[in-house]
């Protein structure tokens, strides 16, 4: 994939996980680190998620869950930027996610996963890396 202009990044959390703290400070340091930020708050369905990366021309989704819903909703959010056309945008997430769902999620398209502990300067160079123009 490579962007030429800013990157644009919808952090987004899925389902009824109600602890949005990582969430923030992920979304705050893309913020300071240039990166266009997209923040769409708590309790979205797959569907919102994908509609807003898709009306905001998002470039990545990033995903943050602490619920154990994961596998469902992650793939979930997969499927449906393929059903519409969009599979181009990039997918990771963070979380509580177990050291055995994190092979499966990558095999459905998520394209990193970050666990807890992860300086938020990893995931910054890591969204930079992944989305920068040839």
């Amino acid at each position: 994939m490579g962007v030429s202009g800013p990157i644009r990044v919808v952090v987004a959390k899925p389902g009824l996980d109600g602890h949005d703290r990582g969430a923030k400070v992920i979304a705050r340091a893309l913020r300071d680190a240039g990166l266009e930020v997209i923040y769409t708050g708590l309790h979205q369905t797959p569907e919102q998620i994908v509609d807003t990366a898709i009306q905001e021309d998002a470039d990545a989704i990033g995903l943050s869950i602490l619920s154990g819903a994961h596998n469902t909703l992650f793939t979930r959010v997969i499927e449906l930027l393929r059903e519409r056309d969009a599979a181009d945008v990039v997918v990771f997430g963070g979380g509580i996610i177990p050291e055995d769902d994190i092979a499966p999620l990558k095999a459905a398209g998520v394209a990193a996963i970050f666990t807890p502990g992860a300086p938020t300067s990893e995931v910054v160079d890591w969204v930079r890396s992944a989305l920068a123009a040839p």
